[in-house]
Formats: structure tokens, sequence, C-alpha cells
């Protein structure tokens, strides 16, 4: 690490601290050639994969569209903001864990659509009408009645 400075590279680590909120580390440094105190922080980088799009474009993954995308389907339900969050963190998270560099985006629409059946069946079907893009009534119909199904079907793992 170069000092900020003197610009040496040569910097000691005096003390190192955990901080919890951030989920990083406090280092305390300094430096050996002009004897100056600073601190660096270290925060783990994780990488987002690749999104494939169906036109077979890539592109980095935004989580604030897939928000969005939660946030229109849930209008005027009755699901709080923090929950949105942390159907965001929990998407990323399961995007994370695929260890792929690259997924579909239709991996990413269809882990939407898990959540929101969780969360809000409205919102589901809101969701629903537009990622699969129904063709006619009888496609709406059978999805609104598949989830009937889930209802009484409780071992269902979207449920």
């Amino acid at each position: 690490m170069k000092c900020p400075f003197c610009h040496h590279s040569n910097t000691q680590v005096i003390d190192s601290r955990l901080l919890e909120e951030q989920n990083s580390i406090r280092r305390r440094r300094r430096c050996a050639a002009c004897d100056r105190r600073f601190s660096t922080y270290e925060t783990v980088e994780l990488r987002m994969p690749q999104i494939i799009k169906t036109n077979g474009d890539r592109v980095m993954f935004d989580p604030l569209k897939l928000q969005t995308s939660l946030q229109r389907a849930l209008h005027k339900r009755p699901i709080s903001a923090e929950t949105i969050e942390q159907t965001v963190r929990d998407i990323e998270e399961m995007l994370y864990k695929t260890g792929s560099k690259e997924v579909p985006s239709r991996l990413i629409g269809e882990l939407a659509m898990e959540q929101l059946a969780r969360l809000d069946q409205v919102a589901y079907v809101r969701f629903a009408s537009v990622y699969k893009s129904f063709k006619d009534v009888a496609e709406f119909t059978r999805t609104i009645a598949g989830l009937e199904g889930q209802e009484q079907n409780p071992a269902n793992p979207l449920r």
C-alpha cells in the first residue's frame, strides 16, 4: 500500500479491526519513510455474472433494474420497500451461488417469479403477464389456476 502523503511503497500495518456494520476491515498504517499514519479499509469484491440477454448481448447485472421491475409488480400491494430490497439481495445471492461467469436473463426472470409467488400472488401475476408475454387469455387463466393449485399444495417449493 502506498503512502497517500509521500507515495512511498513501504507501509506497516499497526492495527486491524473488523467493522461489523460494513462487513469490512479497517487497518491503521504507518509510512516507513515519512512516519505519517493513515487508515485503509478492506471489503470483499464479489463479481456478479454477466447476463446473456435473449438477443445474445452480454450486459452487467443491474440490481436497480431488477428492483424497479419488482416495484412495478408490487405497486399498491402491502409489501414494504425493505422487503423488496431484501428480495433483490436474495436474488443477487442466488446468482453469486451459481458460480457461473455468465447466466441467461431468463434465470433472473424465473428467480424473480419464484420470489414474487412467495410474497404476493397478485404481483406474481402482474410480473408473469409481462415476463411471459401471454399470447391469449387461456395462458393467463392457466397461470392463475396454477397459483390456486399452489395454495392447496403447501409442499410446493414456490410457496
